[in-house]
């Protein structure tokens, strides 16, 4: 394969891809990033003001991007958005799971004990990842089923490696995310198409807006302890950033990896590497 050919296997022209959660911190990166590779980008949200912040990044890009409301636990609003994709550029490519996070309300604390966390604070932080996963994945693969192709990227996490301590809520459903992830690749390529294809990258640690009261103390805006324990434990020694993950997925979206399906990609600094001693 030359140059040339190299080049083009990151050349999104004329693929449209849909991304839940993408008015986010993550997702919003990887938007830009695909407008950047010419396609069309479908941002999907809750508060689909949220992506006004990058914008202007975003029209200076070669691609097109349009923001629909949808919200990831509503079967009938990703319908709607699905049939307005379809609308305007006619096929749907791939799907990226952007959609998730924890709450505090869900998390162990000195002043919360795991007996104590409300069985809705726990339901709540595993619909919507696992189930905020699991119904765009029925939405939007279904269309891929019917073109008998496309491409699925899920959002695991570190925490489906190794579960965390304090989140237990969100790592269960992390590693739920990477076990669907693995039977739904299964599903769709030994039922419809093994022109389908289901992976997902498990950042490591990213600053996000749902993680920083665990990374950084309130008042001071120094490193807590778990902060400063997982800095320790990750061989590159920092957290990630939103553009740390964007060469992962480009190459699950992208025709180099044509013959990846069912794996979960970590994107750490090295912390599922280290043992500690």
């Amino acid at each position: 394969m030359n140059l040339s050919e190299l080049t083009k296997l990151y050349d999104f022209s004329g693929r449209t891809i849909v991304i839940t959660g993408g008015a986010g911190i993550l997702g919003g990166e990887m938007a830009c990033a695909l407008v950047g590779c010419r396609a069309n980008v479908v941002i999907l949200d809750r508060n689909p003001e949220r992506a006004a912040a990058f914008q202007p990044k975003l029209e200076c890009e070669p691609g097109c991007a349009r923001v629909y409301f949808a919200d990831v636990l509503d079967a009938d609003s990703l319908m709607a958005a699905c049939e307005r994709t379809l609308g305007e550029f006619g096929r749907i490519d791939g799907l990226i799971n952007a959609a998730g996070g924890n709450a505090p309300s869900a998390t162990t604390a000195p002043e919360r004990a795991f007996f104590d966390i409300p069985r809705q604070a726990m339901q709540q932080v595993i619909d919507l990842n696992l189930m905020g996963t699991i119904l765009p994945c029925q939405v939007f693969g279904k269309v891929m089923a019917q073109q008998s192709e496309g491409v699925i990227l899920n959002i695991s996490s570190m925490n489906a490696f190794r579960p965390l301590t304090r989140v237990a809520a969100y790592s269960a459903a992390k590693a739920a995310v990477s076990n669907f992830t693995a039977w739904l690749a299964v599903h769709m390529a030994q039922n419809y198409s093994p022109h389908i294809r289901v992976n997902a990258l498990a950042p490591g640690f990213f600053q996000t807006q749902q993680n920083h009261f665990l990374l950084y103390d309130e008042h001071t805006g120094e490193l807590t302890p778990r902060g400063q324990a997982i800095i320790d434990h990750t061989p590159m020694g920092r957290f990630g950033r939103p553009e740390d993950l964007l060469g992962a997925m480009l190459w699950l979206l992208s025709p180099a990896s044509d013959f990846v399906t069912g794996v979960v990609v970590p994107v750490d600094g090295g912390f599922s590497a280290y043992s500690g001693v």
